[in-house]
């Protein structure tokens, strides 16, 4: 009878911490605000994939990222190409080693239509979106982000997290085409060294745009 006794009482407990454990977890709209209001840089290793509409592999391409709000980012990709994007606040570079060419513009406003600048807005979320939670899908809580203007490179936005760390950022263009960022070793509030978010062209290669 004590043994029984005891083996509901385990029971019990294990399905009340479960309960209590559940109801602590951040769910995606909040960690998608916290994201955006209390992270102000960032770092982590990346692989990002290009699907069609069939959902078929494209292309695929990996490498580190660092961002600091507002509006600064660095994106270096090391496979399959040397490639590096970088904004300063004001320009953003993009090297192709490969070619030997640097294409650069200004910066404007908005969130941008880049995993790039999205990450590194400042983050007017309901200005510039419609923020829908998701619910959890495997071990990833989802939100959503319809943009508001239909003027921009993306007609929807899909951010996957992890006990409240953003894991998956996927985004799909106005041809069905989805970009799809996923993010491993992050860290969030960290100290960069400010060169990063600084371009210099190497001497000999074609500078596009100035």
């Amino acid at each position: 009878m004590f043994r029984a006794l005891l083996c509901l009482g385990l029971a019990a407990c294990s399905l009340w911490l479960s309960f209590d454990i559940s109801a602590k977890a951040p769910d995606a709209t909040d960690s998608l605000r916290r994201f955006f209001s209390e992270v102000h840089s960032f770092s982590a290793r990346f692989n990002q994939v290009v699907l069609d509409e069939s959902l078929n592999t494209i292309q695929e391409s990996s490498g580190t990222l660092w961002i600091e709000r507002p509006n600064k980012f660095r994106w270096d990709y090391d496979a399959p190409f040397k490639q590096q994007i970088v904004s300063d606040g004001k320009n953003i570079w993009v090297y192709d080693q490969e070619l030997r060419q640097v294409t650069v513009r200004a910066l404007t406003g908005g969130l941008g239509d880049t995993p790039a600048l999205l990450l590194s807005g400042k983050g007017r979320l309901d200005a510039d979106f419609t923020v829908k939670d998701m619910g959890t899908q495997g071990r990833l809580a989802w939100a959503r982000l319809v943009p508001r203007r239909d003027d921009g490179g993306f007609t929807d936005v899909r951010v996957g997290f992890e006990h409240g760390k953003m894991q998956v950022l996927e985004m799909v263009d106005g041809f069905g085409q989805t970009t799809r960022v996923s993010l491993r070793d992050a860290r969030e509030n960290v100290r960069i060294e400010p060169s990063k978010f600084s371009f210099t062209p190497p001497k000999g290669v074609d500078v596009v745009g100035e």
